[in-house]
């Protein structure tokens, strides 16, 4: 639960040293106490992070409902009226020998997914941390349709990885962007944050919870690297 919730967190340390930065010092302010949510499962966090590669969240919520509802075991009856759950998610020895092909996603991607699958099957204890966080994004940056962002993602909400981030996704460096709309590359952006270690992370949730309350439209995409 500790490590789910991000409980052995330092809200009061994180926010004094991000708030030394003039433009995060409003966001600190407007959510004291952010915390960076953990995931029950790196391999389903993995999952949804590469079926969202490049796709709208619409569409690619509805690819998970097939993949949980072609391959993820049934759950008892009893259970069935508790938020609409009906399955649980595929385990990755079942996905590492199904056919994803058929639930209508690009071929590179469900092979991505059955590669992964395949690795962690074989590796239970891919997702266990390393012993920095270079280390950390080379082992995930290993994996097959594991990129960048999808290695800093994973290392943030899995590995609880305080200083991972993701610097190609486009939330970021749209609310990073400078007055006449200019978006910062993601090396750019890279360069910004140097002065946000070593809570690298909070300094994301941050900018993506700013970027939410002020979206225009709830039909945004997941602009971020294919695998």
């Amino acid at each position: 639960m500790r490590r789910v919730f991000d409980l052995a967190a330092d809200p009061d340390t994180i926010g004094t040293h991000l708030s030394l930065d003039p433009l995060l010092a409003p966001l600190v302010s407007a959510r004291p106490g952010l915390r960076v949510p953990g995931a029950w499962d790196g391999f389903e966090l993995a999952v949804r992070a590469i079926f969202g590669q490049q796709i709208t969240v619409p569409a690619a919520t509805k690819l998970l409902g097939r993949l949980v509802e072609a391959h993820g075991a049934l759950l008892p009856t009893t259970t069935k009226d508790v938020e609409g759950l009906s399955h649980l998610f595929p385990s990755p020895a079942r996905l590492a020998r199904a056919d994803l092909a058929v639930l209508g996603m690009p071929n590179a991607r469900a092979m991505a997914v059955t590669s992964l699958a395949q690795a962690i099957s074989a590796d239970p204890m891919i997702f266990s941390g390393g012993a920095s966080l270079e280390e950390a994004i080379a082992k995930l940056r290993s994996l097959p349709g594991i990129g960048e962002w999808t290695a800093q993602y994973v290392a943030m909400r899995e590995l609880r990885e305080p200083d991972a981030f993701p610097a190609a996704d486009i939330g970021l460096m749209r609310a990073m962007a400078a007055a006449d709309g200019r978006r910062p590359s993601p090396s750019q952006l890279l360069s910004r944050a140097e002065r946000w270690r070593p809570w690298r992370a909070y300094a994301a949730l941050h900018l993506w919870a700013a970027g939410i309350q002020h979206a225009a439209s709830p039909k945004k995409t997941h602009e971020r690297e294919a695998a």
